[in-house]
């Protein structure tokens, strides 16, 4: 602060005029170069005003203009960035880094017409540049004009000569505008270019196979074998090449043949299975063909890793939960620091509701992977339901101690789960302490708003505050059976009773779980509206569905409204 009162008062002594006077110059020439150091030490503001102070002697200075373009870009001004590189470019126009980097912000913000106009130009002016005419070309892709980009990577290719990132991304240029015949021929380049490299004639034979041109695609898939017999493409390619002639048998024995070939390495057999497994889920005849692959690659090759994680994987997706765990327990014993296979326990765990199990992986992960808030997350949820509430408060915030200050978002949710917590403990004070502390690290952590409203309806407290959250949940997901239930509520607890109704319906109506609460909330909106039997109606309605309790009961027999 002491700094920004020091450069303004500076700024007011600085005498008017239009000449630029040797005064002038060194006062100039002290505020940029304060500035420039202020900025190398971190002091951003104090940096910021003494370059302003600068152009306020010279509002014309191309380096001082550049310089306080990257302040806005900074503060999230992009406006401003534009406009302050644009006049830093017009007072100074052979300047080539003031140039590109007007250039890069067009093309960064979007403005891809801007963007192809400067890169234009500067290619012209620096044609021995080449990095340019990439430049041009991804922003005339970026812009849409395809031909353009594609003559702009010819001009590339000339000067450079062809390469494969060259020759891959006109293919995507020439596929995208539907010139296939020219795509094609980009692959072709490359294949006679590197004849001894299979993946081009396989990529071709893919196209050609994709293309219903069944023979260029055998001989394609054919050369390739040529080249590299072991290449684990090839086996997939074919696999499907026999699948589209009507050989499902052929098929299926190739991948399995080299699946089970003991002089194959397992690296190429994880390669071939990983791409092979997909088309294996289709069918459960499928999924039972890739267990039996499994166990026998597995015995195979009982120290590898890979084939252990994909099993595992490929039996969650099968509801076989133990068998998947005992896959992931092995990688685990075999190589404990292994945070994948931990990972897949650990939902696993959480899937099952084994709750022992998931204390014992988040502890164990705790010790191994300290950095990692998660496993303090969870494990705060499994002493959460084991009425573990202390236990489940100090694990939070051990967590809090170790999120990185930039993830506020994870700060956030663990506040969030402590209020959870505190509510449940009947300790309002220090709920609402949490819910704040985690509002301010993200101010919209819609459960953290949806359930601070909800409690302060319950509680009649803060009202007209209640209400602003709930409506924030709604405008953010405006269909949650749940956030509109919160909002008709607390319209309800301040009396407005009508209102209530429109949105309690609204919530009824995107209600997917059959909820009895939301039901028993509709029949007191009901009562209160003096539609005393159709309140009734839903109340019954609520018991059917499960909600229980003496209030309920009462206002059943009773047919009038009760307070909970």
């Amino acid at each position: 602060m002491y700094m920004r009162i020091f450069y303004i008062f500076l700024l007011l002594l600085t005498v008017a005029g239009s000449a630029f006077s040797q005064t002038d110059q060194r006062k100039f020439d002290y505020f940029y170069y304060e500035g420039l150091n202020l900025k190398a030490a971190g002091k951003y503001d104090a940096a910021f005003d003494a370059l302003s102070h600068c152009l306020s002697i010279d509002s014309t200075a191309a380096p001082v203009l550049y310089e306080l373009s990257f302040f806005y870009m900074q503060l999230d001004r992009p406006e401003k960035t534009v406009e302050y590189l644009r006049r830093a470019v017009e007072n100074s126009s052979d300047n080539y880094t003031y140039r590109m980097a007007l250039a890069s912000v067009n093309r960064s913000l979007g403005m891809f017409d801007e963007a192809v106009e400067e890169y234009r130009k500067l290619s012209k002016q620096y044609p021995e540049k080449m990095d340019l005419v990439f430049y041009l070309a991804d922003a005339l892709t970026q812009k849409g004009d395809i031909a353009e980009s594609i003559e702009a990577y010819d001009t590339l290719e000339s000067a450079v000569g062809m390469n494969e990132a060259l020759s891959q991304q006109k293919f995507r240029l020439y596929m995208q505008i539907e010139e296939k015949e020219k795509a094609y021929k980009e692959i072709e380049k490359l294949a006679n270019k590197f004849p001894m490299d299979a993946r081009y004639p396989l990529m071709l034979g893919d196209l050609y196979l994709e293309n219903k041109e069944m023979d260029k695609a055998l001989q394609n898939y054919e050369k390739a074998h040529k080249i590299d017999p072991q290449n684990p493409y090839y086996v997939v390619s074919m696999s499907n090449y026999y699948e589209a002639i009507g050989d499902n048998a052929a098929s299926e024995s190739l991948i399995r043949d080299a699946l089970v070939n003991e002089k194959l390495d397992v690296e190429t057999k994880v390669g071939i299975l990983s791409r092979y497994i997909i088309r294996l889920q289709h069918t459960e005849k499928g999924m039972e063909g890739a267990n039996a692959i499994f166990d026998e690659l597995i015995e195979q090759h009982p120290e590898d890793i890979d084939l252990k994680l994909m099993y595992g994987s490929l039996l969650t997706a099968q509801e076989k939960k133990e068998e998947a765990e005992f896959q992931f327990q092995l990688v685990t014993e075999m190589e404990p620091g292994n945070a994948s296979a931990w990972q897949q326990l650990l939902n696993l765990a959480l899937r099952n509701e084994q709750l022992d199990e998931v204390v014992r992986i988040c502890t164990t992960c705790m010790d191994m992977f300290p950095d990692a808030p998660e496993y303090y997350f969870y494990l705060g949820i499994a002493y959460y339901q084991q009425d573990k509430q202390e236990e489940a408060l100090q694990v939070y915030r051990d967590g809090i101690a170790i999120i990185p200050a930039e993830n506020g978002r994870l700060k956030s949710d663990f506040y969030g789960q402590m209020g959870d917590i505190y509510y449940q403990m009947e300790q309002l004070d220090k709920t609402y302490e949490a819910y704040d502390e985690a509002l301010k690290y993200n101010m919209n952590n819609v459960m953290v708003l949806n359930n601070y409203a909800y409690f302060l309806a319950l509680d009649k407290k803060d009202l007209d505050k209640a209400l602003r959250m709930s409506l924030q949940t709604i405008n953010m997901e405006s269909e949650n059976a749940t956030y509109l239930d919160t909002y008709a509520w607390i319209l309800f607890v301040k009396g407005e009773y009508k209102l209530a109704k429109i949105y309690i319906e609204r919530a009824i109506e995107h209600d997917d779980t059959n909820s009895s609460e939301l039901v028993d909330h509709y029949g007191d909106i009901l009562f209160m509206i003096g539609e005393k039997e159709r309140a009734v109606e839903q109340w019954k309605k609520a018991k059917e569905l499960g909600k229980e309790g003496e209030v309920l009961d009462r206002k059943i027999a009773e047919e009038a409204y009760f307070e909970e």
